[in-house]
């Protein structure tokens, strides 16, 4: 890391931010002038008016401008990067599905070709994981090349989908994004990645997605759709398997920094299995459904699913920094807490929104 990368870190940020913020009202006149609209039919949906749906237009935008600034097109020695392109080019092939997805809804598995085809761009062009470090031993094992490139776009197509499954409340998909990419960050700068790229990257991210929040946030004004989600989650997942991630323990970090989205959508295909049905059916059965259904408000559902992503994120920290028993003790008391606190939950408490009203 050289000395103008805490600049280009703060730079990165606020330009995504900005560029976020101005380009977000923009993206709703579009989303309603194109027909991109979420209108309420079902009772998944916590919203009771049409919203417009392109508002992960304006995240794209921010990141991208950022990016184009602040990140190094070329390496120390000379040559171009390709990872960064084969993230670009893999970004606007999932931004553009999205888009096309939130005006008509596209079938699941042309979808899941796209993305797989998306994220086997940055794959070919180095973004993956060429050896895992066995824990017992510490020595580092060198996966085989068709392991390599298919774990890697299973753990790229896993992460953009596992995002865009948690995007059901206002607000829930940037702010976990946002922590996630504050948490990569600081791994980053802790294990003094020399990447400029990579620091950039997730400083943009971070900053598109909280220029995109005071539009997103309970009320929400728009939403991100699937343009902004799947973005968020490729962009994450990419980051994710570079740098110092590259040769972890078998992801233990990446898995703990985006742990919700994962789990979440973990048990969602756990549920839809044992019920037989479609695993990319939709369904009211993720952990914010169930929060809402407990009693507890929008903000509140929110507030504590973001307590949750940054504790594990931390435990991921804490694990980086220390060792795992010690991430252990604190995911262990999240459980518990989780546990303790659902038990005295009364079930039929009446939501905060109600009584404000």
């Amino acid at each position: 890391m050289n000395q103008n990368s805490g600049l280009y870190i703060v730079f990165s940020f606020v330009v995504a931010l900005i560029m976020a913020y101005v380009a977000t009202p923009i993206a709703k006149r579009l989303s309603f002038k194109i027909g991109a609209v979420d209108v309420p039919k079902d009772n998944r949906r916590m919203h009771k008016e049409p919203k417009a749906l392109l508002g992960g237009l304006a995240i794209f935008y921010g990141f991208l401008v950022s990016v184009l600034c602040f990140a190094d097109f070329k390496l120390a020695s000379g040559s171009v990067n390709y990872n960064l392109i084969g993230i670009l080019i893999g970004s606007v092939i999932v931004v553009t599905l999205g888009v096309f997805d939130d005006i008509k809804p596209r079938r699941a598995v042309f979808k899941l070709l796209i993305q797989i085809v998306a994220a086997l761009i940055p794959v070919l062009l180095g973004v993956r994981v060429f050896a895992v470090r066995n824990p017992l031993t510490g020595l580092l094992m060198t996966i085989p090349d068709w392991l390599s490139i298919a774990g890697s776009v299973l753990w790229i197509v896993g992460v953009t989908n596992a995002v865009n499954l948690i995007d059901g409340l206002d607000g829930l998909a940037a702010g976990v994004s946002s922590i996630a990419a504050v948490a990569l960050l600081s791994i980053l700068l802790i294990e003094h990645s020399s990447s400029v790229t990579l620091l950039v990257m997730a400083a943009a991210l971070a900053g598109a997605c909280f220029g995109f929040l005071p539009y997103n946030f309970n009320p929400a004004k728009l939403f991100m759709g699937d343009t902004g989600a799947t973005f968020l989650g490729f962009v994450l997942a990419c980051i994710s398997i570079q740098g110092p991630f590259k040769t972890y323990v078998a992801f233990t970090v990446p898995l703990l920094v985006l742990g919700l989205p994962i789990f979440d959508t973990l048990f969602a295909i756990i549920r839809r299995l044992l019920k037989r049905q479609p695993i990319m059916a939709p369904d009211r059965g993720h952990l914010h459904h169930k929060l809402i259904d407990r009693g507890f408000s929008h903000r509140s559902t929110v507030v504590i699913l973001y307590g949750l992503s940054a504790m594990l994120a931390i435990s991921g920290i804490i694990m980086l920094l220390t060792d795992i028993s010690r991430a252990l003790i604190l995911i262990v008391s999240i459980v518990l807490f989780g546990l303790f606190s659902f038990t005295l939950m009364n079930r039929s408490e009446e939501p905060e929104d109600k009584k404000d009203e």
